[in-house]
């Protein structure tokens, strides 16, 4: 189910006028939050569960996050990140 935030960035992206599929999987078997499956480039929404918890101020990506990530980008998609905290 997609957060407030992920709708909230679908919202603001569909204003501006950039189209995508929402909730996009991959013939890989990948889900990404918006992308244009023509264009190989994708919006993945990181919310908190996206991240370790550490003392202090620092955020650092979790595993999970850092391998599909990576992984998208071997594939030849290109991937811009919105964290919850900006």
């Amino acid at each position: 189910r997609p957060s407030k935030l992920q709708r909230d960035v679908a919202s603001t992206l569909t204003r501006i006028g950039w189209d995508y599929a929402f909730e996009f999987v991959t013939p890989e078997k990948l889900s990404l939050d918006m992308a244009q499956p023509e264009t190989m480039k994708a919006i993945e929404v990181d919310g908190p569960s996206h991240f370790l918890k550490c003392k202090g101020e620092s955020r650092v990506v979790d595993g999970r996050t850092n391998f599909k990530s990576r992984l998208l980008s071997r594939l030849g998609w290109t991937v811009i990140h919105v964290p919850y905290f900006e």
